[in-house]
């Protein structure tokens, strides 16, 4: 951090900072000093502590469950970082820096290390628990569990933000929740008889995101950037209202398959999966929603009745405590 961000700032060095780099040291460095202070101020010492008590080591992880999510925003970033890399790393000014701090490897392979370290951290754990026994092993084992999830959301938002063509925002269509290749096939109620006909032969490659409010269909497309390594995008095809869903779980003729269907099979969508794990681990992910969803109009219609017996004893009430005034009146008048 010192030997490189801060120097961006070093007034002697500023002449050799070049101009692709001006106002983008965010983008280069992502939040990586939130990173920085999260392990230098808390998450080392706390894993130091646990040296002489190691099956406190899950805990300790499972304690800073939300904070490892920095590492979600960093890999998000890390395309942007290695696109301006690329413009700027030869410049005078990194190699100066280079040459103060004696380093051999140059910035770009430190600004690798936050990725590779959070694969490292689930890989240390799965060996803790090969080790362990007793005490502190379901910690572990939970703390082991909460990293992978991390790597998975990591892995899907990596995807996500090379989403193209979509025009609302992603942010409010919920958690991502799974993403990946399938082979699809379409069949329509209304007016796309062309589309039924060569939905029977012909799948449609497509990359599905799951969200919590929606089901979008992409066309991966593979781009390759300056001579260097292809970089998938995704291009908007459609999109399917988790609202509106349903799903048959077992398709005739490919256990593979499975369905989902739109408006009361108004739109009906064969998803055929690579593997029969990747169908299970989709259909189970989408009844959660449809589960979810449920429960929630449950909770609401629950909601809408105790507010209308609230509503209906307060008029009823209403209505006794004006009679009573009547009465009251009738009566003072019946005594003149």
């Amino acid at each position: 951090m010192e030997g490189y961000f801060a120097e961006l700032n070093n007034s002697e060095l500023s002449h050799l900072v070049p101009p692709s780099l001006e106002n983008k040291r965010d983008v280069l460095f992502g939040n990586l000093p939130e990173i920085y202070e999260f392990h230098n101020r808390t998450f080392l010492m706390e894993l130091e502590n646990c040296a002489e008590k190691p099956e406190l080591v899950g805990t300790c992880f499972l304690k800073r469950k939300e904070e490892l999510q920095v590492y979600e925003k960093y890999c998000q970033n890390k395309p942007r970082s290695e696109v301006l890399w690329r413009q700027c790393g030869d410049s005078l000014f990194f190699q100066e820096c280079q040459k103060k701090l004696d380093h051999k490897l140059s910035l770009d392979a430190y600004l690798l290390k936050p990725v590779q370290r959070i694969t490292k951290y689930q890989l240390m754990l799965k060996e803790m628990l090969k080790c362990s026994k007793g005490q502190g092993m379901a910690e572990l084992e939970e703390a082991l569990a909460t990293m992978l999830d991390i790597i998975k959301s990591v892995n899907d938002s990596m995807h996500q933000i090379a989403i193209t063509g979509f025009e609302g925002n992603l942010s409010e269509l919920g958690k991502l929740l799974m993403q990946g290749s399938f082979n699809v096939w379409t069949d329509h109620k209304k007016g796309h008889s062309k589309v039924k006909d060569l939905a029977r032969f012909k799948p449609m490659q497509r990359h599905l995101f799951l969200y919590d409010k929606m089901l979008l269909f992409c066309k991966k497309r593979d781009e390759t950037t300056d001579g260097h390594e292809k970089t998938p995008s995704y291009s908007f095809k459609h999109s399917l209202k988790m609202s509106s869903v349903g799903i048959t779980e077992n398709v005739k003729g490919d256990c593979k398959k499975f369905e989902v269907w739109y408006n009361g099979r108004e739109e009906v969508y064969i998803i055929q999966a690579p593997s029969m794990d990747v169908k299970n681990m989709w259909v189970s992910e989408i009844r959660k929603v449809l589960t979810g969803q449920l429960e929630a109009c449950r909770g609401t219609e629950a909601t809408c009745y105790m507010l209308n017996m609230i509503n209906c004893c307060w008029r009823i009430k209403a209505s006794l405590l004006k009679i009573t005034r009547n009465t009251e009146v009738l009566a003072q008048t019946a005594a003149l």
